[in-house]
């Protein structure tokens, strides 16, 4: 699998090829990547890894609210997947992280419903009513082998773990969800180096401009 030092020796050399849509989302994600191989506290590498992840992917959408497995990543999954030719992506989901995955899109606690429910803000019906549709989707992409859709119902329940992390809803270094956490971080840090590579294999492709450029 690459690493920040690998990707960066290609990007130097590769650089000035690609397009500045490209160029920036790259440059910026592997300053992150970097940030995240250099700690070895789990709450600031998932941190790091997510924001490296979101420099590379993110979209203007991605600065809505609501995000459901129906939308969030899929598109963007699915053109890493189309330009993984050797099915390493693939290979993450169904053979490395096939456990930890299950347990991640079995958990309540990083389901955001669950969380809206606490809060009051839907019904107890509407919390379970959510939960039911999204854990038979997701049953659903693991019965049909879609792996871009259970990538995008994994990152759904991540993105829940950054905001209790980002908005000060956990406690630093706290044994809640620990082993969990752990899980998530030696999935991101092959995916995210992976989906950088993956990105510079293809570009040629249509990536979108960040949501904030360079100005």
């Amino acid at each position: 699998m690459p690493n920040y030092e690998s990707l960066k020796a290609r990007q130097r050399q590769e650089r000035e090829h690609y397009p500045e849509n490209l160029s920036i989302r790259v440059h910026r994600a592997l300053s992150w990547l970097k940030q995240a191989e250099q700690t070895d506290d789990t709450d600031s590498q998932f941190i790091f890894l997510w924001i490296a992840f979101n420099a590379a992917y993110a979209q203007e959408f991605a600065q809505k609210r609501q995000f459901t497995e129906k939308n969030l990543y899929q598109s963007f999954l699915e053109k890493l997947i189309y330009l993984d030719k050797e099915a390493r992506l693939t290979h993450l989901v169904w053979q490395e992280f096939s456990g930890p995955i299950r347990v991640i899109l079995d958990n309540d606690y990083i389901l955001q419903a669950y969380w809206e429910y606490q809060a009051g803000h839907i019904t107890e019906d509407s919390w379970q009513a959510s939960r039911k549709s999204a854990k038979a989707r997701a049953h659903k992409a693991l019965a049909n082998s879609d792996t871009a859709t259970v990538l995008a119902a994994v990152f759904s329940r991540l993105y829940t773990l950054r905001n209790q992390l980002l908005h000060g809803g956990a406690t630093h270094g706290s044994q809640a969800n620990r082993a969990q956490l752990k899980d998530c971080v030696c999935m991101m840090q092959k995916i995210v180096p992976l989906t950088i590579e993956l990105m510079m294999d293809g570009n040629t492709a249509t990536w979108g401009d960040p949501v904030y450029p360079l100005v």
